[in-house]
């Protein structure tokens, strides 16, 4: 069974984490994040649920504003040929469906089958805002703290250039 919003919470507080979460309307896209007044400071993120040919699965969360090349990424990683994950995946492994997918996600995926990826743009961010697992809110987090997070789900977080170079 994935995880709620109440626990995520419960284990960032766990965690000594702080964080500051909006409510708002569903967003299930950037575009549609950017069309409401989310007032919290840091860099807005986009997530791709990814899948390589070879069957690896990829977390890639990127700054908004972000051209994200997958060709140039599959190559930095590497991996295969990328194709989005399916929603039926994206549920099973990281208990989240489309619209909703956000790096606090990985503490779902106790398997450790995907991969989670780091714009390095967006690391350049004092914080960040994430849905807390849902696509109705988005939650606050500084940057050094979501890592801290990812590294206690058992992920090892990857920073690269997501762009071409």
């Amino acid at each position: 069974m994935p995880h709620t919003r109440e626990q995520l919470f419960q284990v960032l507080d766990q965690l000594g984490i702080k964080t500051r979460t909006v409510e708002h309307p569903p967003a299930f896209t950037v575009a549609d994040t950017s069309s409401i007044d989310i007032d919290l400071p840091g860099a807005h993120t986009k997530n791709l649920f990814l899948k390589d040919d070879k069957g690896a699965l990829f977390l890639v969360i990127a700054n908004a504003e972000t051209r994200v090349d997958l060709k140039a990424l599959s190559k930095r990683l590497p991996a295969g040929r990328f194709s989005f994950g399916k929603p039926e995946l994206l549920l099973e492994v990281l208990g989240v469906t489309p619209g909703a997918v956000t790096a606090f996600a990985a503490m779902n995926d106790t398997a450790k089958r995907v991969e989670i990826v780091f714009d390095q743009a967006l690391m350049t961010e004092e914080s960040v805002n994430c849905h807390p697992l849902e696509n109705t809110a988005t939650t606050n987090i500084a940057r050094e703290d979501l890592l801290r997070f990812i590294c206690e789900t058992g992920h090892e977080p990857h920073v690269m250039v997501l762009t071409a170079s």
